[in-house]
């Protein structure tokens, strides 16, 4: 039918849905086995590596722990996050947007000129800065379908376009500084949750993910369809309880749970919600696993393309704003330097695979974790931006070669 995902696409998880069918509790272990053997390992090698980075810098720099700085990590994150929340959609199609870091500073600039030197209300101009993002991604898409140029190509001809454009709308000026009791500023640099409101977030994220999992079950149940096991379904929402409520403790005892941050995991978590549950995600990740097959069961692969690269710029512009607040001012070196590399390199290290059809949202989440963890942990040991450099590079390529190997597993074991 029409639409309809490719067999292909859903083979591992019939395989997974019959041994939990079968089985149950055990057959869900199994299962989790089967995948770990075939080389689907999921987000475990990114946890692991950010446990490992996080007991170095605390054993080097006990201060890296310290609830202060790790109030600074979750604000410093999230500018970058968003970018690579954007680069997510587009690796899911196997392609790729190398201007994200000149889109957000041509956004950063629009902002800062347009509410400070035009006088626009606040809203009004970081509405006008991200919609300028979503116009560059629709000619990205436009292009793209309508010459079969590769988006490599694309993106490397916006990174210099828009970096240019950037100095233009800047000026001889060069640097716009936002007010500091502004909303923008205020907002990223100085609105916290109350010591209460982070627990009522862990309460709330926990009832979501038990009411979400109870549904589906439901769902599936009534389809003929196998079903998660109870005690994995309340286990998770337990686990989670106590994880947030870890993280709001520690916050909690210098300024709290940034706001910022907050709202940056809560569009992470719709955004893996629209890729996993709905159509529109589903039809990504089919195009990006085989598109041949994609086009032929009737999705509409221009209008995927078409749609990803708006949302990839979307989140660039507004990443764009958000870094413009965070460091209060907009000028000519906004967006530059290792932004653009940092975000494309967050989703990889995440897990999303440069290849297409594997990946999910919360991979610019952990990748961004890691990424910052290692800029932050290296400025505490005073050591300069080479071996940061290095590092990071390093780190990117060592999760591509898990990718790669992963890839090829499944292949040999027929679940790619």
């Amino acid at each position: 039918m029409p639409g309809e995902l490719p067999p292909a696409v859903l083979s591992a998880d019939l395989q997974d849905e019959r041994l939990i069918q079968e089985e149950g509790l055990k057959g869900w272990v199994k299962a989790q086995g089967v995948r770990l053997r075939a080389g689907d390992l999921g987000s475990m090698p990114v946890v692991i590596g950010l446990v490992l980075i996080w007991i170095i810098f605390s054993i080097k720099a006990p201060v890296f722990i310290s609830p202060q700085n790790l109030v600074n990590l979750t604000i410093q994150l999230v500018p970058i996050g968003i970018l690579s929340l954007g680069i997510v959609f587009v690796l899911l199609l196997g392609e790729i947007d190398l201007s994200v870091g000149s889109v957000s500073g041509l956004t950063a600039a629009v902002v800062a000129v347009t509410f400070v030197n035009k006088g626009w209300p606040m809203l009004v101009a970081a509405l006008f800065a991200v919609l300028c993002g979503t116009v560059i991604g629709l000619v990205y898409g436009v292009v793209f379908n309508r010459f079969g140029v590769p988006s490599f190509v694309i993106t490397l001809a916006g990174l210099l376009a828009f970096l240019g454009v950037q100095l233009l709308v800047l000026g001889n000026e060069g640097t716009v500084n936002l007010p500091f009791n502004s909303g923008l500023v205020q907002f990223a640099n100085g609105t916290f949750l109350p010591s209460w409101g982070g627990y009522v977030v862990a309460l709330v994220s926990a009832v979501v993910v038990l009411a979400a999992g109870l549904t589906n079950n439901r769902t599936r149940a009534s389809a003929g369809l196998s079903t998660l096991p109870g005690s994995i379904i309340y286990g998770r929402a337990v686990l989670l309880a106590l994880g947030l409520a870890i993280v709001a403790f520690v916050l909690n005892r210098d300024r709290g749970v940034p706001l910022m941050f907050v709202l940056f995991v809560l569009v992470v978590a719709v955004m893996d919600f629209v890729i996993r549950r709905t159509k529109w995600g589903r039809t990504i990740m089919a195009v990006g696993g085989n598109i041949e097959a994609a086009r032929r069961s009737g999705i509409n692969v221009r209008r995927v393309y078409l749609t990803v690269f708006v949302t990839c710029s979307t989140f660039a512009g507004l990443g764009g704003v958000l870094l413009a607040s965070r460091l209060s001012a907009a000028n000519q070196s906004t967006g530059a330097g290792d932004v653009n590399l940092n975000a494309i390199a967050a989703a990889v290290i995440g897990g999303t695979s440069l290849f297409g059809g594997r990946g999910s949202a919360y991979s610019a989440l952990l990748g961004i974790f890691v990424i910052q963890s290692i800029s932050n942990g290296l400025d505490l040991l005073n050591l300069n931006s080479a071996i940061r450099f290095i590092i990071t590079g390093l780190v990117t390529l060592l999760a591509v070669i898990i990718d790669s190997t992963t890839r090829r597993r499944r292949a040999r074991a027929g679940r790619a």
